[in-house]
């Protein structure tokens, strides 16, 4: 592995084009806040403001003012959606809605948790950054939303009946397992730390699945697989593959060798289950027994499934040297680097089929804005910097 070129690789594409590609087009200068519907060449197609990617921007921008190429400017764009944000997205009850108009009106009622967990990051990384008390304290609010909403996660916006099956599902748990590392380090505390090792431990308790080696997606509350329906099948590799090194970084900043092991044998798994052998690339969704699934999008590639990949196997292979995570990474980076990057405008593609040819020309919407890009270059570039130090 030549780890000089992936390295200014990675670095000049976060620096040249996708952070120039956000700062210049996702700014609303007249309302504050955040365009994320951005078409190919960066213009706005939709003004909708989307909780989940506008916290996201605050937290990266935040997160890059702190990197070793930070500019005051952008932690001057966390600071304004911060502003827009506390003022205009918080319901009577103090949770955050899942989606404003572009003036702030609410316009979708706060039924998912994540709203909550992404306010929470955003301010954290604030504080981290400047030292304001106001961001400490939404920080914290926010927090104790997420946490207290676990066990009810969409409130009264819930939509199951009594006959749906209740489960567990991994996005609550992998979340709160990085949500806990990210407030320990911006606010410094140790409020958190029962609620991220327990996180921590459930995932690997109750999501792996040793005999199929990979992380499923939902258990039943009793712990046990559920093989007889499309949900109980379901595999995120994307998902299990984040979650793996949210639990690899928390495992070495506390001292959990015996966590090292089984998230390195779960990367693996999930890259040799979830890897199309035909076409290359990452699946999005998949049935563990290769059954039909029911999600007519499972054959597609994500950019943030590839993105994911990328920084948990320069984890695993920095941890445990083993050429099968070298092989895996340089394999995923070919075909990654090859299909996303949009040459002429910046920024990535997000949406491929399953050839990778490109079905969305959109850079950002409702799922898709300032985060998974950015952070996989900018941890890629921390892992790649460990891996050349420890090679010299």
């Amino acid at each position: 592995m030549n780890v000089s070129n992936y390295r200014r690789k990675y670095e000049s594409e976060l620096l040249e084009r996708t952070i120039p590609f956000w700062e210049k087009n996702c700014q609303d200068r007249k309302f504050g806040g955040y365009f994320t519907s951005l078409d190919r060449d960066g213009s706005v197609y939709d003004d909708k403001k989307y909780m989940w990617m506008q916290w996201r921007i605050v937290y990266m921008f935040a997160t890059l003012s702190m990197s070793q190429y930070g500019k005051k400017k952008w932690l001057d764009i966390a600071r304004r959606g911060f502003d827009f944000l506390v003022k205009n997205g918080k319901s009577k009850d103090g949770y955050y809605y899942f989606a404003l108009n572009r003036d702030g009106t609410p316009s979708v009622a706060p039924y998912s948790i994540f709203s909550d967990c992404f306010a929470a990051m955003g301010s954290a990384a604030l504080f981290k950054a400047t030292g304001e008390n106001r961001y400490r304290t939404e920080a914290e609010k926010a927090m104790k939303n997420y946490i207290g909403r676990m066990g009810n996660p969409k409130l009264q916006w819930e939509k199951s009946l009594a006959g749906s099956t209740r489960r567990h599902n991994l996005g609550q748990y992998m979340i709160l397992a990085n949500l806990g590392l990210v407030m320990k380090d911006c606010l410094g505390t140790d409020a958190y730390d029962r609620e991220t090792a327990s996180a921590v431990d459930f995932v690997m308790e109750k999501f792996w699945n040793p005999k199929f080696k990979v992380i499923f997606e939902n258990v039943n509350e009793d712990g046990t697989f559920d093989l007889n329906s499309s949900d109980g099948r379901h595999i995120n590799p994307g998902h299990g593959l984040e979650s793996m090194w949210f639990i690899l970084k928390y495992a070495e900043l506390n001292g959990r060798k015996d966590l090292l092991k089984p998230a390195c044998d779960a990367i693996a798994g999930l890259m040799e289950f979830g890897w199309d052998k035909k076409n290359g690339g990452m699946y999005y969704f998949m049935d563990v027994l290769d059954k039909p699934h029911i999600e007519l999008q499972a054959n597609m590639k994500l950019w943030w499934v590839h993105n994911e990949a990328l920084v948990a196997l320069l984890y695993a292979y920095r941890i445990t040297g083993k050429d099968v995570f070298k092989e895996w990474f340089e394999k995923t980076d070919a075909w990654t680097w090859k299909h996303y990057p949009d040459k002429k405008y910046g920024e990535w593609y997000g949406y491929l089929d399953r050839q990778g040819n490109v079905t969305h020309r959109l850079k950002g919407g409702k799922w898709k804005s300032f985060f998974h890009l950015p952070r996989f270059l900018l941890e890629g570039i921390g892992q790649l910097d460990m891996i050349q130090n420890h090679n010299s």
